[in-house]
């Protein structure tokens, strides 16, 4: 379930999200060979987008954890909180009776009964002296389980928050690694002459067939069966259209490409994961043939990228850096899975 988290307003091609792995970090070249031509810097510059966005969805793993994590932290510290007070009400109650007992004298009960001038009144007040050093003793016990619950608390409270700084530290070696591989394809990209780049711009994503525009598309309604939340999420989809693909974005003005499903279910009433690989399980998965619109469409073996199904044969989706939310083909990518959620 998604939260209402402002989304990390950076340039798309100066910060990204989590990598899955340091070696997939390292899997691709640095940079295209200057003299293997404009066919081999796209290729370049696709790889290292795919791994950004594969990075993306580690990063909104990572900082999905980490909210979590900061919300353990402050459940136990309230914990921590109510424990310490309610042991101190304890000992403070305790130490009023050891008080009332010193002040007494403490006496050896034998002896107070010799001396006692009505042996009847201190027999009567020594039964209640029995049952008070009872509750006393009750409650001493119950001091102490307190006090263990309260030990374990800080415990749970020093392993939350070393996890915590360990997932902040994930994070932000994650951003570092991936901001290079976004400046690298950013210096690719300008390499490129303006006739490259707009090859680039109606090649990449598709195999080669640009993205239909929205007026291509028939109305809904003439789309097949779709629940009405399903048809919600794909109009709210389509009102996205032409916004910026902004890692860590679930809308409503930038997206990163599960952002985007996140903010359109949400539109819908329905709370999705927040991220694709997770989207994947969070319906039942049907035949690319029976697709419908608002069922979600997820790529590649690892579904680091994921889009909605808006009929016809295309998706809406928000693709990748410096890019913005589009239709395009459903079968654009490798190892499509359709998700009806």
């Amino acid at each position: 379930m998604a939260s209402h988290r402002r989304p990390v307003r950076v340039t798309v091609l100066t910060a990204a999200a989590a990598a899955t792995a340091a070696a997939s970090l390292g899997a691709v070249p640095a940079s295209a060979d200057p003299g293997a031509g404009p066919a081999a810097t796209r290729a370049t510059v696709d790889r290292l987008f795919e791994e950004a966005e594969k990075a993306t969805e580690g990063y909104n793993r990572a900082d999905e954890k980490t909210d979590a994590l900061r919300r353990t932290v402050a459940e136990v510290r309230d914990g921590l909180a109510r424990g310490q007070e309610r042991i101190n009400r304890m000992r403070g109650a305790l130490g009023s009776v050891a008080g009332a007992q010193y002040r007494s004298g403490g006496m050896d009960p034998a002896l107070a009964l010799l001396l006692s001038s009505d042996p009847d009144s201190y027999l009567d007040r020594a039964s209640a002296l029995d049952r008070v050093t009872a509750r006393q003793g009750a409650a001493l016990g119950e001091l102490q389980r307190e006090q263990r619950r309260l030990n374990q608390k800080r415990s749970e409270a020093r392993t939350a928050l070393g996890e915590l700084e360990r997932s902040r530290a994930e994070v932000a070696r994650h951003k570092l690694a991936v901001e290079r591989k976004l400046a690298e394809a950013r210096r690719l990209l300008a390499s490129l002459t303006a006739e490259e780049r707009a090859d680039y711009d109606r090649a990449s994503r598709t195999g080669g067939r640009a993205g239909g525009p929205a007026e291509e598309l028939p109305p809904l309604a003439d789309l097949g069966p779709a629940s009405s939340r399903a048809a919600a999420a794909v109009i709210a989809a389509r009102s996205a259209i032409g916004k910026p693909y902004v890692w860590g974005a679930t809308g409503p003005s930038a997206f990163d490409c599960s952002g985007l499903m996140v903010w359109s279910y949400r539109q819908a009433g329905i709370s999705l994961p927040r991220t694709s690989s997770a989207q994947r399980y969070a319906g039942r998965q049907v035949p690319l043939s029976q697709a419908q619109p608002g069922d979600l469409v997820t790529y590649r073996g690892d579904a680091s990228h994921v889009a909605i199904y808006a009929g016809n044969g295309q998706v809406i989706h928000a693709p990748y850096p410096g890019a913005r939310v589009r239709y395009d083909p459903v079968n654009m990518m490798s190892h499509v899975t359709v998700t009806r959620v």
